[in-house]
């Protein structure tokens, strides 16, 4: 019964918005078919090990620029020295219109030009902390896509990990988008939500989250 209740358009914070049920069942199918292309390679999905040795609950892979704590290269020395695959227009054009539709503006998708995307995959016991996505030299829009289980989402201020924060429900099809006074702003998942998501999608159990962003970078040889 409660997904015949409308969940209305939701800007968390200035510049930070929610936007329910945006991706269609095609456009879901199509990105888990995609994604399921990527995490064969040429760098494979994997959990990605932290500089103090920890290790990511989620499962990463990364189109365009390969992220490794805490820096973008274009192959995956923490991996398999595989340059990472090619980021694909069509996911461009996907992000401008999500700006476009999250910020209800015509104009907020010109010159909005994504290089890279990570794509994290969650089990029923995958977590996210609360961090910043301050890796990138941008301040362009992060434009965020989850298919699959619905997650807690969490997202805070520009200062800390503590309070305020807000905690809202993604679901499979949900756009949140983050740009403007609330760019750097500490976000995380701080539960999954199993059993929550549609098999048509074609993703069984589990979400996926796309994050696609604009990192300000140049390619330097040998990267």
């Amino acid at each position: 019964m409660n997904a015949l209740i409308p969940r209305p358009r939701l800007e968390v914070a200035p510049g930070a918005v929610h936007v329910p049920g945006w991706l269609g069942p095609d456009e879901q199918r199509g990105l888990v078919t995609a994604c399921r292309g990527w995490a064969a390679g040429p760098v494979p999905m994997r959990h990605t090990r932290l500089p103090r040795g920890g290790v990511m609950s989620v499962q990463t892979v990364c189109v365009g620029w390969h992220w490794q704590p805490y820096r973008y290269t274009r192959t995956a020395g923490d991996v398999n020295g595989a340059r990472v695959a090619e980021f694909p227009d069509w996911l461009a054009e996907l992000g401008r219109r999500a700006l476009v539709d999250a910020y209800q503006d015509p104009s907020a998708g010109d010159g909005y030009a994504p290089d890279t995307a990570l794509i994290n995959f969650y089990d029923a016991d995958a977590r996210m902390g609360m961090h910043q996505d301050k890796d990138e030299r941008s301040g362009a829009p992060v434009v965020s896509l989850t298919i699959g289980d619905s997650c807690v989402f969490r997202f805070g201020n520009t200062e800390n990990r503590n309070r305020p924060y807000t905690d809202l429900e993604l679901a499979s099809g949900d756009l949140f988008v983050f740009g403007g006074p609330s760019r750097f702003a500490y976000h995380g998942v701080p539960r999954i939500l199993p059993g929550t998501g549609d098999p048509a999608t074609g993703l069984t159990a589990g979400r996926l989250n796309l994050t696609l962003r604009v990192t300000g970078l140049t390619d330097v040889p040998g990267q």
